[in-house]
Parts: C-alpha cells; sequence; structure tokens
C-alpha cells in the first residue's frame, strides 16, 4: 500500500531539513537499509535510508527545499499504485501541490503530518556538503562524486579516492570501485605522519551518579530561575599569568613535527580536564530534582564553522595527554568544518571551553550549553605590566571568565575551582599530580 514518506529526525536538535540530493529517482526501487536522499540539517549532512523495501513513487520535496521534522517528503509503495489519493489528501491539507505529470516534483507546503501511513528513516552517517543537482566527476567546489558507502569504505580502509577512477555515472566513485581497488592493491600509498603517541585512552561518554537535591538546593534554584530564569547565570573572572605554560608548550613542540604541534588550547583543555576532578560539583549539572556528578570530564570545545557554532567533545580528556588531546580535537575540528560529526560527538559534554584569544578578544562571556553547569570564556595571553616583589615586570596575562549555573555551582565553588584551573596553568607539572 502506498504511503506517505516524512521527514525524521537526524540528528537531536533537528527541527527541519533540506533535501541535499535524491540518491533515488522517482520510479526506482530500493531495499531495506538503502540510502534514498542527503538530508542537511543544523549540524551535518546525514544519509536518509529507508527501513523497508519499496519503491519511490513521487518526491514532494526537490533538491535544495525544506521541510519540517514529520511532513511529507516523497510517496513509496509498490511499482505502478495508484497514488491519486493521496496526493489528494495532502493536497487539501495544505502539505503539498501535487503535481499530475510524471516525473515532476511536487512542492510541499508546511502543515501539520498526517498522524496515519508514514514511513520512518534512520540516519546512517553524515556527509560532506551537498553537491550539485547535476552529476559530474567533481562538483562546482572541486570535491569528487562519491558514493556514500564508497566514501565510508574507502576511509574505513585508508585509501585515498584521488587515485580511483569512478565507474558510476559520470565518473561517480561507488562501491564497486573501491571493492576492485581493494582487491587490486592498487590504491596509492598514503603517507605515513609520523605521530608524538599512540592512542592509548578510548572511553566513551562519562559514566554518572545521581543524587537527590537538598530541599535548600531544590528552593534555591527555583528562585534564581524565577529571578533570573531560564539558567540562573553568575560570572566569576581570574587573570592568569602564562608565561610558564607558554614555555612548556614551546619545549614539547620542539620535539614534535609541525602537524603534531599542541596549542595553548589543548594544555587548557587538559587543565580544566584536571581540574574538574577536583572540583566535583562544577563538573555536574542540575536535573530538575536531582544533581547529576560526572564521573570523568568529557569537555565540549567550542569551533566555529560557516554555519554558526558547534561544540565537539573530548572524551575522557582526564585521562588523555595533552599530545593525544590535541590530535584529537584537530580531527573533530575537521569533522566539525566538513559537516562530518557524528551527533554523539558534539552532544554529551560535561563542561565547555570557548576559546576567543587567537581572534584577539581579551576577555568575553560565554552563554551556557544546557545541561552543562559551567562553561570558560578564554582570552588571549598578552604582555602585561604587573607588579611583583615591589617591582614592575612584564607578563603573558590570560582572563579567564566562567559563566556558572547557580542552580549547582555557588560563588565559592566556582572560584575555587578557577583557582585550581589558575594553579595548573600557572605551574604546568601541577597537571601530573
Amino acid at each position: 500500500m502506498a504511503e506517505k514518506f516524512l521527514m525524521p529526525k537526524l540528528s537531536p536538535t533537528m527541527e527541519e531539513g533540506q533535501i541535499a540530493r535524491w540518491v533515488k529517482n522517482e520510479g526506482d526501487s530500493f531495499e531495506a537499509n538503502e540510502s534514498l536522499a542527503e538530508v542537511d540539517t543544523d549540524k551535518a549532512t546525514m544519509e536518509m535510508t529507508a527501513l523497508g523495501g519499496g519503491t519511490l513513487l513521487k518526491i514532494l520535496k526537490g533538491e535544495g527545499e525544506t521541510a519540517a521534522l514529520g511532513e511529507p517528503i516523497a510517496i513509496i509503495g509498490k511499482a505502478g499504485e495508484d497514488i491519486s489519493g493521496l496526493l489528494s489528501e495532502i493536497g487539501s491539507n495544505g502539505e503539498a501541490a501535487a503535481a499530475a505529470s510524471t516525473g515532476g516534483a511536487a512542492t510541499a507546503a508546511k502543515a501539520a503530518p498526517e498522524p496515519k501511513a508514514e514511513t520512518r528513516a534512520v540516519a546512517s552517517v553524515p556527509l560532506a556538503k551537498p553537491r550539485s543537482a547535476t552529476p559530474s566527476p567533481q562538483s562546482d567546489s572541486g570535491r569528487m562524486i562519491v558514493s556514500p558507502i564508497a566514501a565510508r569504505m574507502a576511509a574505513d580502509n585508508g585509501i585515498d579516492l584521488r587515485s580511483l577512477a569512478g565507474s558510476g555515472p559520470n565518473g561517480r566513485i561507488i562501491k564497486r570501485d573501491i571493492e576492485e581497488a581493494l582487491e587490486s592493491k592498487t590504491q596509492r600509498p598514503e603517507t605515513k605522519v609520523q605521530k608524538p603517541f599512540t592512542p592509548s585512552t578510548i572511553v566513551g561518554a562519562s559514566p554518572y551518579r545521581d543524587e537527590n537535591a537538598s530541599k535548600m538546593r531544590q528552593i534555591i534554584a527555583s528562585r534564581l530561575v524565577e529571578s533570573i530564569g531560564p539558567i540562573p547565570t553568575f560570572y566569576l573572572t581570574v587573570e592568569i599569568e602564562m608565561d610558564n605554560t607558554l614555555a612548556t608548550r614551546k619545549q614539547i613542540n620542539a620535539n614534535l613535527d609541525d602537524d603534531a604541534k599542541i596549542s595553548v588550547n589543548d594544555i587548557i583543555v587538559k587543565a580544566a580536564a584536571m581540574s574538574l576532578m577536583k572540583h566535583e560539583w562544577v563538573n555536574a549539572s542540575y536535573q530538575d530534582k536531582t544533581v547529576r556528578f560526572y564521573e570523568q570530564a568529557d569537555i565540549g570545545v567550542a569551533v566555529a564553522i560557516d554555519e554558526g557554532l558547534i561544540t565537539p567533545v573530548v572524551r575522557g580528556a582526564n585521562l588523555k595527554g595533552i599530545a593525544e588531546i590535541s590530535a584529537e580535537i584537530k580531527d573533530l575540528a575537521g569533522k566539525a568544518k566538513a559537516k562530518k560529526l557524528q551527533p554523539e560527538e558534539y552532544t554529551g559534554a560535561t563542561f565547555s571551553i570557548s576559546n576567543l584569544g587567537m581572534m584577539g578578544i581579551k576577555e568575553f562571556t560565554a552563554i551556557i550549553n544546557p545541561p552543562e553547569g559551567a562553561i570558560i570564556a578564554v582570552g588571549g595571553a598578552n604582555p602585561t605590566p604587573v607588579v611583583r616583589d615591589g617591582e614592575i615586570v612584564v607578563r603573558s596575562i590570560m582572563n579567564v571568565t566562567m559563566s556558572c549555573d547557580h542552580r549547582v555551582i555557588d560563588g565559592a565553588t566556582g572560584a575555587k575551582f578557577l583557582q585550581t584551573f589558575k594553579q595548573m596553568l600557572e605551574s604546568p607539572a601541577m597537571m601530573l599530580l
């Protein structure tokens, strides 16, 4: 029986999606778990796959068009089925203007989705940015045209796609090309880059425990929400001498290749993670009537992309070395800018860091990313005259401002955390304790 194919939820924060490209055309059949289209969400471009087999009878949303969650984007069913009733129903609800001719995509208008027949879809992996509608060996941006499954296989097996000639339509690299490359081993050998470490720590999302909030804590949270809401936020600022951190970074980088060198931000992430382990109320979040304490530091690192801001997560940063953190941040930032992050790679942080120091910002405040309890805003380390032992000397001073959720972090709690954070950056050896 023919039914409507509705726009699915492909990311945790998705409210609508834009069709980047239809993988299947009208009249094409498909199997279960086969890709039907690529959809641009708020975070990445995702592959939309069907849970069952059938035929794509009608496309209601063309490439470049946007649909809300649950809005019909296509009609699927058995080949040759009469879909005039469904098209009339959709048109009468104001959801789409049906096109009578074969091959003409109907343009859908937003409306409440019909609760009856629907086919759900599941997301597979994030893909590259949308390609041009007319297939060609390379898109207008110069990228090769590769099928999603071929891209995954190439990435999993270390195959350089530039060494392959696509056998698909108009030079598209498809699954068969990857399989042949694996069999013949004709792919171009990759240049191995010397790495300063071997990843030794693989961890998942932080375990946690929930404790009942005291009545006082509940009343404080309730009153502060009424006063400021929805998150009662206060701010703490501290000045940190970064000379020892800068010297430590210089010593480390002297022994590393250029592509493996660490940044000041990598050291800041490590210092924050180690500080969180000493102040559990900062590595926590308020959950209505409970306070959730996290057992490891999953640090969100704000990354600016063309579409806005996204915060990839370094899992278990307290368990990793600075070089490992550095490599992971570079990898996550690259995925973020290419819109290839998986949802689990940008959700579930326990604490976040936003660093604008490299952009010449001296001091700023950042907005807490719920349900996290805090975020620190890091400015640049600038030469500043200060008084030490009765003499004026020049030190590299960095301003750090922490935004705190007052429902879980009190002023003294936040201040103690910043004291520890300051100590670790002013004496980096403290991170070894």
